[in-house]
């Protein structure tokens, strides 16, 4: 496996454990009680930033050395750019709802679950969909040319003089983000004195 897509793969897998706290406190929602909406409103903040700047460059570097090397596939797959933008479009109304929410505005409570709720979900299918059908595409017929220009692109990408340490301040966040769930988590049900 390319290591690109190695880390395009790690990275869906930190995006998921994102989902996971974003969705665990959308069942706090859901039951009635207060969610950690600082939390909520970090994890809407690392998708704002993250995709378009450090994860979706990647994928459409692969997709476009795609397109040169198999139509079929790309056809398959249909516009994975109109698929990012919906993504954003989609976060977007999710900030938007939480917003008004934390401003007392007045709102179904089905209508703020099921926009979450249709987020979460809605970037569950598409990295399945990437996994699924992007990636092995890209493997079975990208050459190692393409991979080479690929990852000279990304080098490029990484220079610290033109991008400095956007992937550290995105770890950062993460590993600040999932430490908050952790600490909602224990201060929602702590144990029992022994």
């Amino acid at each position: 496996m390319s290591w690109v897509i190695e880390i395009l793969c790690q990275e869906h897998r930190n995006i998921e454990k994102l989902l996971c706290i974003l969705e665990r406190e959308l069942n706090v929602f859901a039951r009635g009680e207060r969610p950690n909406y600082e939390l909520v409103l970090a994890v809407i903040d690392y998708f704002k930033d993250y995709p378009d700047t450090c994860h979706h460059p990647k994928e459409d570097m692969i997709f476009e050395r795609l397109k040169l090397r198999d139509a079929n596939a790309v056809a398959t797959i249909g516009d994975l750019g109109a698929e990012h933008r919906e993504g954003a479009r989609r976060l977007r109304r999710v900030g938007q709802i939480v917003e008004a929410v934390l401003n007392d505005q007045d709102l179904v409570r089905q209508i703020v679950y099921d926009t979450i709720r249709d987020f979460i979900d809605h970037e569950r299918r598409h990295m399945a969909m990437e996994e699924r059908l992007v990636f092995p595409a890209a493997l079975k017929a990208l050459r190692p040319a393409d991979w080479a220009e690929i990852a000279l692109k990304l080098a490029d990408r990484h220079d610290p003089l033109s991008h400095p340490n956007v992937e550290e301040k995105f770890a950062t966040l993460r590993r600040s983000i999932l430490e908050s769930e952790g600490e909602a988590e224990r201060l929602r049900h702590p144990t029992a004195p022994s």
